[in-house]
């Protein structure tokens, strides 16, 4: 038990526990009074916040969406930040980044189901890679503009990620952020299944 009293230990719990947090599912439910897990493409993030809950109530669809959003991001960061109080090692900070991301996606409070971790990741990066998330939320916001299909325009912002910190960053170990993308990739694979029948829906 003496590992519980390891101040690693305890960010590496902290991420995990925060990071599961269901955000988009508590707003829904508590104050638009609709579940995302039954409904949409029952994911917990903002995408299927935004679709489910404009369906009963259009008036708070954009402002739960956008607080989901910012809700997931500020999990991964909010842990991060603390951590860089207690001067951790730049190792440590990566296992909770990454951490905070698989609890968003196998969340301990929903049976280890979770969201795509979308914005939990780029929550993260902005942190550890700040640069290279500027970047990518550019691409991404480009092709959400203009493609309009919320899985399309996260993969082709998360790969600019990757990418820009080969080219930025080429001595980083790059293990943790390949973690992370393949984590985002393989909760998107549902996506990627709708959009080869042509059933991924556009966000309008």
């Amino acid at each position: 038990m003496d590992i519980l009293f390891n101040t690693n230990a305890q960010f590496f719990i902290a991420a995990y526990l925060i990071g599961s947090i269901p955000f988009g599912l508590l707003l829904a439910k508590y104050i638009a009074g609709v579940d995302v897990k039954a409904s949409g493409s029952g994911s917990i993030g903002a995408t299927n916040v935004l679709r489910v809950v404009k369906e009963e109530n259009p008036s708070l669809a954009k402002k739960l969406g956008a607080a989901t959003l910012a809700l997931d991001a500020f999990k991964g960061i909010f842990v991060l930040l603390i951590a860089m109080l207690f001067n951790v090692s730049e190792a440590t900070l990566w296992g909770i980044a990454v951490l905070a991301v698989i609890g968003h996606c196998f969340s301990v409070y929903l049976w280890f189901e979770g969201g795509k971790g979308v914005a939990t990741g780029m929550g993260v990066m902005l942190v550890m890679l700040p640069i290279e998330t500027i970047i990518a939320l550019a691409v991404w916001a480009i092709a959400g503009k203009t493609i309009k299909i919320s899985s399309v325009s996260s993969m082709i912002g998360l790969l600019a990620l990757l990418g820009s910190s080969f080219l930025i960053h080429p001595e980083l170990a790059h293990a943790p952020l390949f973690i992370i993308t393949f984590i985002i990739f393989y909760k998107h694979i549902p996506n990627f299944v709708r959009l080869v029948k042509g059933e991924e829906k556009r966000v309008v």
